[in-house]
């Protein structure tokens, strides 16, 4: 859920490593722009790893999730007046994909919220999926890298994974290509 400056980057990253990728966005030109193998961000060499990886066919776009093994939520984190962080743009993402969710499913928070957010969007799953509970794998990956070097970032940095128990991190790992 969401292909911007860093899910279409991590996406691409995926799927050149031969991941089967759906990237879904709210925004329908940037879905159609990355449906055509084109990018609709400034970062230097994913032109060609999204053209590559969509004419190979392990990565597409769309305006809605499907069924699958993993679901990263990928969306910004503005701040309200107050400057405290909006975790709306998650919650949003997380009610999206929710309906999609399966026995098995790694649900994983890849943008950089504030502590507890994950929680608070355990909860949220688990009330409107109760039967997913203990069911499902949840995990935290912050990302941390710079505009005009992601992709050799999301290639070379260390990463930090956190999950709501060693099993969950664990299922985290293999869907970080490289890492």
């Amino acid at each position: 859920m969401g292909l911007g400056y860093i899910g279409l980057p991590a996406a691409a990253v995926a799927a050149g490593a031969g991941i089967t990728v759906l990237g879904v966005d709210v925004n329908p030109d940037v879905v159609a722009t990355i449906n055509r193998g084109k990018i609709h961000i400034l970062e230097p060499a994913l032109d060609a790893l999204v053209k590559q990886a969509v004419e190979q066919g392990t990565l597409r776009a769309s305006l809605e999730p499907e069924t699958g093994d993993a679901f990263f939520i990928v969306v910004p984190i503005p701040f309200k007046q107050n400057h405290r962080a909006d975790i709306s743009f998650v919650e949003s993402a997380a009610r999206t994909v929710i309906p999609f969710l399966r026995e098995g499913n790694l649900f994983v928070i890849e943008s950089a919220s504030p502590v507890l957010t994950t929680e608070k969007m355990t909860d949220l799953i688990f009330k409107l999926r109760p039967e997913l509970k203990n069911k499902i794998y949840i995990a935290y990956c912050p990302e941390r890298v710079l505009p005009g070097n992601v992709l050799y970032e999301l290639e070379h940095n260390d990463r930090v994974i956190g999950g709501l128990n060693p099993e969950s991190a664990d299922k985290r790992r293999p869907f970080t290509p490289n890492w």
